[in-house]
């Protein structure tokens, strides 16, 4: 019989009351790894209880000696590298190169968010007026809680979680009930950190207890990463109880790539943008528009590359591309697919229904190439969110601009150019809150933010960096003045 999940609630493993398990299923088997609790909303209670209660003390322990659990943490999550890659593989079907660079991803986190004695510094101006000072500090907010998507179930909690803890803050971690099996090894090793009970819990569930993180009132703020639609709900309702939210959502990155761009660095990175981890990333690129005389060579070589990229089970050697998700996702996406034939591109590369050897069970779509790809169509606005890269073309610079500009997306763009100016001219003018030039994945590092806009954004501060920092605080400004009494013995 599969495992049954536990939630982690001020320092105690424990069973949920829930009377509904969701099935935890390896994408390239279909083969049930575990079973997740829908937990109750009256868990959430009682990890925001404990977390609040934890907060009083958490607190008021030095940044310096805060900082040292994470050390220890950093420490942990090396030595289980490979443990926690194979894990993100075997539940979310990312190959295995991918998922080690993921926890790398969430390591580097972890090691920023041990500058906070730096970092959450406030500022001082001496006589502001005559005999009086006025400082500005930087103090936690209380209880925070992240909603985390299935996609990265290693790195993205980790956006939040190191800088949060680190300012003082305590934590509740509500993983994606599709990849929980990451972040409850991933808690194993927070556990041995030695952290006080309290400072970080983990509750599984779906809705009820994502409504229970929103509604919450001990609960000040709260990130998540997800889909458009579900971001826009999150931040809504979070902001209506008077919550700081910051909430990443979807995307449709295009990619312009001009005629004196390297033909072959050009389209390996343009290729692992769009079909590394099965598309299945905010950043993936998901348009790629060529620019005058770049259509052939570039369309040609770009098919080339889909129809060679090796697809399996991520453990296995050689393999390039895992599955995706679930098996509702490969249906979805093969309905998109459709749809964008039905609106009149042309399918160049078709991955639908593919037979994968040893794992015909398994929820797979090959790289999808969909040319002649209409702008104004609706394929060309929806997140297709796997394998699928649609073929644009224009004239001029100009054009890719005003098309890159003209959507509601505003996660990445990126061009890949040998010209300086073109590129100049893209980095101001392109409207994306990341972008990459001659960079197939502009995923900022652990020290900048994550930046995204328009709709693929809800919120001020986004996560990672010194953003982090002026999310999981709230600033408190003291004016002060003393009256000296020259006649007061010592």
């Amino acid at each position: 019989m599969a495992e049954q999940l536990q939630n982690y609630i001020n320092g105690q493993w424990c069973a949920s009351a829930a009377t509904d398990y969701l099935d935890v299923v390896n994408p390239a088997t279909c083969e049930v790894l575990a079973k997740v609790p829908l937990s109750p909303a009256h868990e959430v209670d009682d990890a925001a209880q404990a977390a609040a209660a934890a907060f009083q003390t958490w607190r008021r322990v030095p940044a310096g000696d805060r900082i040292q659990y994470l050390f220890k943490l950093k420490s942990l999550l090396e030595e289980n590298l490979d443990d926690l890659s194979r894990t993100i593989t075997l539940e979310c079907g990312k190959i295995y190169a991918e998922a080690r660079a993921e926890m790398q991803r969430a390591i580097e986190n972890v090691e920023v968010a041990c500058g906070i004695p730096m970092l959450m510094q406030g500022d001082v101006s001496e006589d502001i007026a005559r005999g009086i000072d006025e400082f500005m500090i930087r103090q936690p907010l209380g209880v925070c809680a992240a909603i985390a998507p299935f996609n990265f179930p290693g790195m993205i909690p980790f956006w939040f979680l190191p800088y949060a803890i680190a300012c003082g803050n305590t934590y509740i971690l509500k993983p994606s009930e599709k990849v929980p099996l990451t972040l409850q090894k991933v808690m194993r090793l927070i556990e041995q950190t030695g952290l006080p009970p309290g400072v970080v819990n983990l509750v599984n569930g779906a809705k009820e207890a994502v409504d229970a993180i929103l509604d919450h009132p001990a609960i000040r703020g709260i990130s998540f990463v997800g889909s458009s639609p579900v971001a826009k709900y999150v931040y809504s309702r979070a902001a209506a109880n008077g919550k700081r939210v910051q909430c990443q959502g979807g995307a449709k990155n295009p990619i312009i790539v001009l005629p004196d761009a390297d033909l072959d660095s050009t389209i390996r990175i343009a290729a692992d943008s769009a079909f590394g981890c099965a598309g299945q990333r905010c950043l993936a690129a998901s348009l790629m528009v060529t620019v005058g005389r770049a259509r052939e060579p570039f369309t040609e070589a770009m098919a080339e590359a889909a129809k060679s990229r090796v697809v399996g089970f991520g453990l296995d050697q050689g393999v390039q591309m895992g599955p995706v998700i679930n098996l509702q996702s490969r249906d979805r996406i093969s309905d998109l697919i459709q749809q964008g034939i039905d609106e009149g591109a042309t399918p160049l590369i078709d991955g639908r229904n593919p037979k994968i050897s040893g794992y015909e069970s398994g929820s797979f779509v090959r790289p999808t190439l969909l040319q002649d790809v209409r702008p104004d169509s609706r394929i060309a606005q929806t997140e297709i969110f796997g394998p699928v890269l649609g073929l644009l073309h224009v004239d001029t610079i100009e054009e890719a601009i005003a098309l890159v500009n003209s959507g509601h997306w505003g996660n990445m763009a990126c061009l890949f150019t040998s010209s300086g100016a073109a590129a100049r001219k893209f980095r101001h003018e392109a409207e994306a809150g990341n972008i990459g030039i001659n960079i197939g994945v502009a995923a900022p590092m652990a020290f900048f933010p994550f930046s995204g806009w328009k709709e693929s954004f809800f919120g001020d501060l986004h996560g990672q960096g010194k953003h982090a920092v002026e999310f999981f605080t709230q600033t408190k400004v003291v004016v002060e003045r003393w009256f000296q009494d020259w006649t007061r013995q010592f």
